[in-house]
């Protein structure tokens, strides 16, 4: 059994002793974007990732799939949230380099702890902080590029707030992230370079509306470093999320991703499946 399989096994044991869902309303649990972190697709949020209240503990899973011109990145991943207090996540991603053949592989731990507030009650956003422990498993590709190492952690703090009626009668949710990163593409291509590997914060941010209880529209916008010099360029995504019940979400975006290791132009598809198995 892998160290990933084995960290699943734990996520999935500790949620035993208790069962969540009826304690938030459907959709303010937001997603798992694809570092795992509870967010929406391609930005963490202050929100957790299950419906748990203070007396209970959830569990979440979800694919994701994002086909791009010249390569295709797959992830899949699991969550526990905490008497909404802590999250615990995991995920694997797999980069298919599609024009060259074979693959990049990374896996993902990531904890985040909400400090203040309430994404629907209180007056003042939620906010939350979190960490994001990348490990490379295939790091030839990152070091040829110059990467000065093949894992990493990134620091993040995150505000997110729902309005309720705020545009034209729909609830309105934004999203917004400091990270402090020297992750190349996420991590796939290694991190920080041997000339430079300091930190930087990268800005990210979400914006959506909710049409009513299961169907939400947006858009999502993540700064970018560029410490390997092939051009990294920032990503952004307009998406179309619906969440029929608690147990279920799926979500259907057009990815502008920019520049990947020198190709220009890596834009496609999103798609993703998830939800609350207990």
């Amino acid at each position: 059994m892998t160290l990933l399989q084995r960290v699943c096994v734990l996520l999935l044991s500790v949620s035993l002793p208790a069962l969540a869902g009826s304690g938030k309303l459907t959709g303010t649990a937001g997603l798992n974007q694809v570092e795992g972190s509870g967010g929406g697709g391609i930005v963490p949020w202050a929100t957790l990732s299950g419906y748990d209240t203070d007396s209970e503990v959830s569990v979440n899973a979800f694919l994701t799939r994002v086909n791009l011109d010249d390569y295709r990145l797959q992830v899949a991943g699991a969550s526990v949230s905490l008497y909404d207090r802590v999250e615990l996540s995991v995920a694997r991603q797999t980069f298919d380099l599609t024009t060259i053949g074979g693959d990049i592989s990374q896996n993902i731990y990531g904890a985040k702890v909400r400090l203040w507030g309430d994404v629907v009650y209180s007056d003042l956003p939620q906010i939350s902080a979190g960490v994001q422990f990348k490990e490379l498993q295939d790091d030839d590709i990152a070091y040829a590029l110059g990467s000065a190492d093949n894992s990493g952690t990134d620091f993040y703090v995150s505000a997110t707030k729902v309005h309720l009626g705020a545009v034209a009668g729909y609830n309105l949710v934004w999203n917004l992230t400091a990270r402090m990163t020297n992750a190349n593409q996420m991590g796939l291509l290694g991190f920080g370079h041997t000339a430079d590997d300091d930190y930087e914060v990268m800005m990210e941010g979400s914006v959506g509306v909710l049409l009513n209880r299961h169907v939400a529209v947006g858009a999502e916008y993540r700064q970018k470093p560029d410490n390997l010099g092939l051009g990294e360029e920032d990503w952004w995504d307009v998406f179309v999320t619906y969440i029929p019940s608690k147990s279920f979400n799926v979500t259907l975006a057009w990815a502008e991703l920019g520049s990947i290791a020198g190709a220009p132009d890596q834009n496609g598809i999103y798609l993703s499946l998830g939800g609350q198995l207990w």
